[in-house]
């Protein structure tokens, strides 16, 4: 093949690849949530809300979610942290503001990447469980990406998966879920248990229960 032609197919290519992907962005559908996240129990596994936060206006412009909770809980001995941000869609090659990205930004260090294992109705799910520091401070720190069937921890299955939804079906909404408290001995269990009742809140916020761990 001489050069104008490969010219030529490289830019049919690229011309087709750009149609693909536009014809399949219009496929999505937006899904709004069938209860807000502002009704996420306010009192979960003896954690109490303490009172929802608002985001600084960059920030929000940068995470750009369709709806989101900011909020504290507090029992007698500790502070905890949560954040959910959800899209009702998102575009296949996207994805959600990592907070492994994210922190290094603003200071923290991760000192330890690890993964941890909550029950749900007697099914296993996988979660993202990172040690952090800042300024001496040590936290805890869990998350996860929730849709309406599944639960995915890594960043890398959840773009697969994104770009599937796209093709196939075109619901594409999903959320992250983050939850931060002092990384101290009970900590692991604490955030654990909050975890595996804070999934069957998002899932009445989704309207649908999770049936797969990729």
């Amino acid at each position: 093949m001489n050069r104008s032609l490969l010219s030529f197919a490289v830019t049919a290519a690229l011309l087709l690849g750009t149609a693909v992907c536009s014809g399949l962005s219009a496929r999505r559908t937006p899904e709004p949530l069938v209860v807000p996240l502002t009704q996420i129990d306010s009192h979960i596994e003896g954690w109490t809300a303490a009172g929802d936060q608002t985001l600084p206006a960059p920030t929000l412009h940068a995470l750009a979610p369709t709806a989101y909770l900011v909020r504290t809980y507090k029992n007698d001995h500790s502070v905890l942290d949560l954040f959910v941000a959800y899209y009702a869609q998102q575009r296949a090659g996207e994805s959600m503001h990592s907070p492994k990205h994210c922190l290094p930004g603003s200071g923290w260090e991760i000192w330890k990447h690890d993964s941890t294992v909550v029950t749900v109705r007697g099914k296993p799910f996988e979660i993202n469980k990172y040690s952090i520091q800042n300024s001496g401070s040590r936290m805890l720190m869990f998350y996860w990406y929730q849709s309406k069937t599944r639960i995915v921890a890594s960043e890398y299955l959840g773009k697969l998966l994104l770009a599937r939804d796209t093709m196939f079906s075109g619901q594409t909404a999903g959320s992250i879920v983050r939850i931060m408290l002092p990384d101290t001995p009970e900590a692991n269990a604490a955030g654990v248990a909050f975890a595996a009742r804070l999934i069957p809140e998002m899932e009445r916020s989704f309207g649908s229960q999770v049936i797969s761990n990729p």
